[in-house]
């Protein structure tokens, strides 16, 4: 019995939870048998989107662990500090690139309209 605790905890704190959600979205003259209903209705969709997000992390450990098992240590993407790094000179020329241009734009208007 020991082991069937902690899922009815999780079951119990999660009706509190869905059932607070649906009094708070409660319209007037709303009884508290729709109440209820609506209090389900989002019982079940915490609990999928649940099971959703634990899917989608096994996929990932599982992904992980091809990778590892393969040998690689490096992941396949791009290192994020390579990518930084690639990012410098086009942010460190494009204000002056902003300002030669600006300057050229001031200086034709200028003589265009003499």
């Amino acid at each position: 019995m020991a082991k069937y605790s902690k899922k009815s905890a999780n079951t119990e704190k999660l009706i509190e939870e869905a059932m607070g959600i649906a009094r708070a979205t409660q319209k007037p003259g709303q009884t508290k048998e729709q109440t209820k209903l609506i209090a389900q209705g989002i019982q079940k969709g915490i609990e999928q989107y649940k099971k959703q997000h634990a899917a989608r992390k096994r996929e990932l450990d599982k992904k992980i662990k091809k990778v590892v098992a393969a040998g690689s240590h490096e992941p396949s993407s791009v290192d994020p500090d390579d990518e930084l790094m690639s990012d410098q000179p086009l942010s460190s020329k494009l204000p002056w690139v902003l300002l030669i241009l600006s300057w050229l734009a001031f200086t034709a208007y200028y003589f265009i309209a003499r």
